[in-house]
């Protein structure tokens, strides 16, 4: 008799992952019509609380969160986690106070692009989450986008950088 023992861990993953990923368009499915023009507020709301998932999943990890490559590195391990085994993505040291996350596939992207969605509601959801996991993690610093699949770029680039006043004269000197 076949069972859920029967099925190996890295496909439960993946399932999971990939039913996960294609929640948030079926969400907007469902409920834009109903909702309307305030749909992408209340979403983005929810977004933003799901930024405390990967606070949560930092400090349970004892993940590192003390310089922007740290951070960098656990933003790509939390979405890993949250957005499963197909986020694809690596870092990349700028400056001993920046970073940047390259992605280069994005589930819940493919999943948008599945169900019929575009990039640009898509993006929504993942700014609110990335804006927000950042300083939350650590508050001396904050990340920005600087190209984004979902307008159409080839990948997706985010800069963590510091943001304090001592990380602002240092850059202001070079």
């Amino acid at each position: 008799m076949a069972g859920l023992d029967s099925v190996p861990d890295s496909m439960k993953w993946r399932i999971a992952a990939d039913f996960s990923a294609q929640m948030p368009a079926r969400y907007d499915r469902a409920f834009r019509s109903i909702v309307g023009k305030r749909y992408d507020e209340i979403e983005q709301e929810i977004w933003m609380e799901v930024a405390e998932t990967a606070i949560t999943l930092a400090k349970n990890l004892s993940l590192p969160v003390g310089t922007a490559q740290d951070l960098a590195e656990t933003m790509r391990t939390v979405m890993v986690i949250l957005f499963g085994p197909e986020f694809r993505s690596e870092t990349l040291e700028v400056s001993k106070d920046g970073s940047v996350i390259i992605v280069k596939y994005c589930p819940l992207l493919s999943a948008a692009y599945e169900s019929g969605s575009d990039g640009e509601r898509t993006f929504c959801k993942c700014m609110a989450f990335t804006l927000s996991s950042i300083p939350r993690l650590n508050r001396d610093f904050s990340a920005r986008f600087v190209r984004t699949m979902c307008s159409g770029d080839r990948q997706c680039e985010f800069k963590v950088a510091g943001s304090g006043p001592a990380v602002t004269e240092t850059i202001a000197k070079k």
